[in-house]
């Protein structure tokens, strides 16, 4: 029988690779082959606020400084590529840049072409003109006949799209699918009257309400809450994805995870890592 001191020092010598392991540094597992040397060229469509949006001439947002964070880490020098959403995952696979950054709703169709690293779940809410001329109530058949501004290319697209397949299935009338360069241009399309409704996420509507309060307001109760968004690379970029995974855990770890979902405002549950 063995002892249980032999035992213990059997256990540690067998735990201790393990632990070394889990504490290797973000920064040793930054990929070398990169876009350009040094630095962590990144794709982003700046045209959805709270997470990426110009101020000024500077993109700023929630993702904008979680890249900075992750770069930190990994010792690398973020360098964006501000482009139309849908150019994304072309961008990505033609190795044009390293990674996307632009809150990427994660699907089954997303990720048949790229790999993700969730970060966050945020769910979704529709938006109308304060008062609510149109009378919708949610996303429900209050929808049908009317018109829907979302961000070409957006899963806010394919969610409008698939509201008017469930209208006209049931005999409705067909909800109008108004698809617009930016988030931005589907709230200024709400709000000269040219559209009934947008879709929104949670955090992007507490962004509109808050800072327009008397001309914006949320109606219905929030749908597809559990939506993740993630970082996608290359389909089987293993270094990629592990770099910004380890890079991830140690922005956890230091607390600044949780000090940019409190900058931002977004709601406590959207935190997706602890």
């Amino acid at each position: 029988m063995i002892g249980k001191t032999r035992l213990g020092a059997r256990l540690a010598a067998f735990l201790l690779p393990l632990c070394v392991a889990s504490a290797v540094p973000a920064a040793s597992l930054a990929p070398e082959v990169l876009v350009e040397k040094g630095q962590l060229t990144f794709g982003v469509a700046a045209t959805f606020a709270p997470f990426e949006f110009k101020d000024g001439t500077q993109l700023a947002g929630f993702d904008i400084d979680l890249i900075q964070a992750l770069g930190k880490k990994l010792n690398l020098e973020p360098k964006a590529m501000n482009m139309e959403f849908k150019g994304l995952i072309p961008a990505l696979q033609g190795s044009r840049v390293d990674l996307i950054n632009s809150a990427m709703y994660i699907n089954p169709q997303r990720s048949e072409q790229v790999d993700f690293v969730p970060y966050l779940k945020i769910g979704n809410q529709v938006v109308v003109a304060k008062g609510n001329p149109a009378k919708i109530t949610g996303r429900d058949d209050s929808l049908c006949g009317k018109t829907i501004a979302v961000t070409l290319g957006g899963i806010q697209e394919t969610q409008a799209r698939q509201d008017n397949e469930r209208c006209t299935k049931a005999g409705r009338a067909e909800v109008k699918v108004l698809t617009l360069p930016t988030a931005q241009d589907s709230a200024l399309t709400l709000r000269q009257g040219r559209a009934d409704a947008i879709f929104d996420s949670t955090p992007g509507a507490v962004k509109l309400m808050t800072e327009l309060s008397g001309v914006f307001e949320a109606v219905g109760p929030e749908f597809e809450s559990n939506t993740r968004i993630g970082l996608a690379v290359r389909k089987g970029d293993a270094a990629m994805k592990a770099a910004l995974e380890a890079a991830l855990k140690e922005v956890v770890a230091d607390g600044t995870y949780a000090r940019l979902i409190a900058k931002w405002k977004f709601p406590a549950s959207v935190s997706l890592l602890n």
